[in-house]
């Protein structure tokens, strides 16, 4: 771990020229101050890792492969520099580091066996108590991977705050080498990663929002990805162009067909309003549903459909028809103006009478009794 990381820092100094430096899609910083003491009386973070470009192999910068070194280095040496280190790490330290400062191997058992120091990987050590804050198990795995290592999958998802999946391990993605299998981490493995697929957020190396939307996509459903993607759009995390560069880094990954296919079917590019009409009433007559008035206008308002005598309105959820402001004030307009003359609105995409056509009727037939009974009750 030490020799790795000085080998990396090392590298620093010999291509200051080409260093990258990326944090949550801003232009690079300027290196950041080496002096202590200016950080210890500016009570700046010290940074831990750093990325940067390597040999420029290619014109085309986003093909480019990245370094992820640990350059964190503390001036203390025993219990000083281990709180100093310990703060600036989320808690955790490696032995490598601990060796550093003095804390040798007897010294290490000691501190485990009196509880001032817990092993939560192997050679990665949480200090003081087991109860890590934020992100504290996500940088011992770093600690542990150690360089060329960013956390991805459903760890950067939750991060970038893009979805907050199920998973009891952190995700990782390595780099051109190998680490031992451990419970509770998740590496993938490949040969190098790219100058655009990489960022730092909250001082971690961490997948770039779309590069971590292709690789979540290859393990959810297409209803989490499509959600991931409207939330990284509503965070400006993401942009249409950046996702298509993605995709064609890598056009055969798991993800990229769906989401692709998720892209695909945000625009329906084929969806009319006449098309909508066929499939409902086609649909309204195989669940032997009466079926409603298509494209009336109510209240002066043009509802997509409405059973009158029980009140109800059918709209459909679309982004061909609604993907901008106005539109999406109009709709909660039309919305309270219905319910104030009693009608009850309901919602479906186009995507429901697709891909699940029976159960999107069930849900329907459900919500045309209870209207039906709520009118006869009157």
């Amino acid at each position: 771990m030490a020799a790795a990381n000085q080998i990396c820092a090392g590298s620093v100094e010999k291509s200051a020229h080409g260093q990258v430096v990326l944090d949550a899609g801003a232009m690079p910083p300027a290196d950041p101050p080496r002096d202590h003491a200016f950080r210890a009386k500016s009570k700046l973070p010290p940074q831990v890792w750093r990325i940067i470009e390597a040999e420029a192999a290619s014109g085309d910068r986003s093909k480019r492969p990245v370094r992820i070194c640990h350059i964190l280095q503390v001036n203390g040496a025993g219990d000083s520099g281990l709180a100093e280190l310990a703060a600036a790490q989320r808690g955790v330290v490696h032995r490598s580091q601990l060796a550093a400062l003095g804390i040798g191997r007897g010294a290490v058992a000691h501190r485990l066996q009196i509880g001032s120091l817990h092993r939560i990987l192997p050679s990665v050590f949480a200090v003081g108590h087991p109860a890590l804050p934020a992100l504290g198990l996500e940088v011992a795995a770093l600690l542990y991977a150690g360089d060329d290592c960013v956390l991805s999958h459903a760890t950067a998802a939750s991060i970038w705050g893009l979805a907050q999946l199920r998973t009891d391990d952190v995700e990782a993605t390595l780099a051109g080498r190998h680490v031992r299998k451990r419970a509770g981490l998740r590496i993938h493995r490949v040969p190098e990663l790219h100058l655009r697929d990489v960022r730092l957020r909250d001082r971690v190396p961490v997948t770039a929002p779309a590069r971590t939307l292709i690789d979540m996509a290859g393990q959810v459903s297409d209803d989490t990805v499509a959600d991931a993607l409207a939330q990284g759009r509503v965070m400006r995390l993401i942009s249409d162009r950046e996702l298509n560069a993605a995709i064609a880094r890598y056009p055969i990954r798991a993800g990229t067909a769906r989401l692709r296919r998720v892209l695909r079917d945000e625009h329906e590019p084929t969806l009319t309003r006449s098309r909508f009409e066929r499939r409902l009433v086609s649909l309204t007559d195989r669940a032997q549903l009466p079926r409603p008035r298509v494209n009336v206008m109510l209240h002066g308002f043009l509802v997509d459909a409405v059973w009158r005598a029980a009140k109800l309105v059918l709209e459909l959820d679309s982004y061909r028809f609604h993907a901008h402001r106005g539109a999406f004030e109009t709709d909660r307009k039309r919305d309270q103006v219905l319910a104030a003359t009693g009608y009850v609105v309901v919602r479906a995409t186009w995507r429901q009478l697709r891909d699940e056509p029976m159960a999107t009727m069930a849900r329907i037939a459900q919500a045309l009794a209870l209207a039906e009974a709520r009118i006869a009750s009157i």
